[in-house]
């Protein structure tokens, strides 16, 4: 499980944007200033779950890609 987890971080990283694959994660106890700038909205999160599932989603802005 930890791969698949970290294979499909990458792969929206590499599609969407570091602020769009770790959108909403926080390194608890470390220094987290990376996570601390990079934001990503709703419908940014939503395209990527659309893309990334092959199915549509009611918040993404852009149909599957």
């Amino acid at each position: 499980m930890h791969w698949l987890r970290h294979t499909s971080l990458k792969w929206v990283e590499r599609r969407f944007g570091i602020s769009v694959a770790y959108a909403g994660h926080a390194e608890s106890g470390s220094d987290s200033s990376t996570t601390t700038y990079i934001k990503a909205d709703i419908t940014e999160v939503a395209a990527a779950l659309s893309a990334l599932t092959g199915e549509p989603h009611p918040l993404a802005l852009d149909t599957v890609t």
